[in-house]
């Protein structure tokens, strides 16, 4: 059992020998349920299109309409349930306190505001904004409350990957010959997350719905490094020479510094070791085996497909099974070989997404 778990529990204890006025805990259909508590002051809030709870004073659900069911899909089942058995972990432990003082005490009016970060394996994480208030204003000591959810996931992650594009599309100024194949590389890293966690191996249990959404956008800033290298070296028709490689290599450093300001470190990481191999003979650090994270091998084998099939002034372009013969003989020395296997198992997939997104 986890400090958390702990705190949960003593929170709980504490709670039980509150009472709530002239209310039972028998049970009820959803319909004696509204009955029993609900005023005619509650009906606006029933038929809201903002998704809110209706908690007693020992912090029981007794109601949630369909938006609310509808937001946390998935999560949790609400009514019936208490606040603190399913949003605990969604809150900071003294924010589970306040509120829980507030309900009791009437600090504040008996009003509280914060966040609330919701989380599941299987669904996106939502992130909300959280008020709590009494259901009457009118009377002195309420016995019902609202807590009312604003759901600002998109429009926060929207504004965060707004400005990481606008880098990305500097970058793209830069490096002009590689037309779509940024978005081909998030179709491609997403569609192999997706079935890492359907297959339900171990060794990548920590895939979850999170990672596959991140990754379909993250992989995609793989490169944003190459805003700081010389045109003359990253337009150049033809091979590199040997300092002009270490020039290039440099990239890598520069988008993990450009992307350590974005809150979820995977960008990080893909920027700086999606050149790394499973051998150790990659770069910028040698790193080998599972030293190189996750979401790097990922990219890395998305990233060199795509490189492959795609015509460059330096190279022509490989056919799709041609790309995949070349791939395989890459296992355990430049890629993850349980990966590979993934890949290979659904090369086709990634032929599908080429072929609907060439330049």
């Amino acid at each position: 059992m986890t400090d958390t778990d702990k705190d949960l529990d003593e929170l709980e204890e504490d709670l039980e020998p509150l009472e709530v006025l002239d209310v039972e805990d028998e049970e009820l259909s959803p319909a004696e349920e509204t009955s029993k508590y609900f005023s005619s002051a509650l009906n606006p809030f029933l038929a809201s299109i903002f998704p809110v709870l209706i908690i007693d004073k020992k912090l029981k659900i007794i109601y949630a309409n369909p938006a609310c069911e509808n937001l946390f899909t998935g999560f949790f089942n609400l009514a019936g349930n208490y606040f603190i058995d399913v949003f605990g972990r969604a809150f900071e432990m003294e924010e589970i306190r306040k509120i829980r003082e507030i309900v009791i005490s009437g600090e504040n009016g008996y009003s509280w505001k914060g966040e609330a970060r919701i989380k599941s394996r299987d669904i996106v994480t939502v992130q909300t904004r959280v008020y709590l208030f009494p259901a009457e204003l009118d009377i002195k000591e309420p016995r019902e409350f609202v807590v009312m959810f604003d759901d600002v996931t998109e429009e926060n992650k929207r504004l965060l990957r707004a400005v990481f594009l606008s880098l990305l599309e500097a970058s793209k100024l830069k490096d002009n010959d590689t037309g779509k194949h940024i978005i081909r590389v998030n179709y491609y890293s997403k569609r192999l997350a997706e079935e890492l966690y359907k297959s339900g191996n171990e060794k990548y249990k920590r895939i979850d719905a999170d990672f596959i959404d991140n990754i379909g956008f993250l992989a995609s800033m793989h490169d944003v490094g190459k805003i700081g290298t010389p045109d003359d070296i990253l337009n150049k028709e033809g091979p590199l020479s040997n300092w002009e490689w270490t020039v290039m290599r440099e990239h890598t450093k520069n988008g993990a510094f450009i992307l350590s300001t974005y809150p979820n470190p995977m960008a990080k990481e893909i920027a700086l070791s999606h050149h790394e191999r499973w051998d150790g003979s990659g770069y910028p650090f040698q790193l080998e085996g599972e030293m190189i994270p996750l979401a790097a091998r990922i990219v890395t084998i998305a990233d060199v497909y795509d490189a492959l099939r795609m015509e460059r002034s330096y190279k022509p372009a490989l056919s799709h099974e041609v790309t995949v013969t070349k791939m395989l003989e890459g296992k355990g020395v430049h890629f993850d070989p349980i990966l590979l296997d993934v890949f290979h198992k659904i090369a086709k997939d990634f032929e599908g997404i080429y072929e609907s997104n060439k330049d």
